[in-house]
């Protein structure tokens, strides 16, 4: 009986500490509990308590019910990230695919991982680029104060036609089917043409003025 109050007592303080990250990694469990027993962190997993994200990463098995929990686990296993590409054009709803993997950008090394919550894909971006992006307050019951990083439309759409080039002509441009309500009425010019300034590459301005003529914009 003694055995098991104390493991409970260890999980609650466990669960006080790291609860609020949304996700956590091995590191950070010993940063708060530097003589924790591994072996603790295996039988949480085998009752269900926590949940192996990836390697080395884990999270609190109720927390992945949260609606924006997958967001914010994106921002968390690759750092720096935002959410950006196709992803992030279909949550705008400039295009209307629904996005099975979540697509992020980098300063890291491009990355995949397959999670029981989400699939997820980063694309390495030079650092100087690595901007355009806002925080989000997620929609959650149990953490607080938390936010994920995502790409604004403008900058979503340069980091595709980036990473991307096989968007070069207009009926290129014409099979991603981008919302032309959304082109005309709530892409921010300004800001598009600010953001392109940045990149300094003639590739991607002509790619950038063709899709435009596109749309008629």
């Amino acid at each position: 009986m003694q055995s098991f109050l104390n493991e409970t007592m260890n999980y609650l303080s466990f669960r006080q500490k790291l609860l609020p990250f949304g996700c956590f990694s091995i590191k950070q469990i010993d940063l708060f509990f530097p003589n924790y027993d591994v072996n603790n962190i295996t039988r949480w997993v085998k009752a269900g308590y926590l949940t192996k994200l990836r390697r080395g990463w884990y999270a609190f098995t109720e927390s992945l019910q949260e609606r924006d929990m997958a967001l914010l686990v994106a921002n968390q296993l690759v750092t720096p990230s935002y959410i950006s590409l196709h992803y992030a054009l279909a949550y705008y709803g400039m295009i209307p695919e629904f996005v099975i993997q979540l697509t992020n950008v980098t300063t890291q090394r491009t990355a995949q991982y397959e999670t029981s919550i989400a699939r997820y894909s980063y694309q390495t971006i030079a650092p100087h680029l690595y901007f355009g992006y806002q925080s989000i307050p997620m929609k959650t019951n149990i953490l607080e104060q938390r936010s994920y990083l995502i790409a604004t439309p403008e900058k979503a759409l340069l980091d595709l036609l980036y990473l991307h080039p096989e968007y070069q002509s207009e009926a290129d441009f014409m099979q991603l089917r981008l919302d032309e309500d959304f082109m005309q009425e709530e892409l921010n010019l300004n800001r598009l043409h600010d953001y392109l300034q940045r990149w300094q590459s003639p590739k991607l301005n002509q790619r950038v003025k063709r899709l435009l003529k596109t749309y008629n914009l």
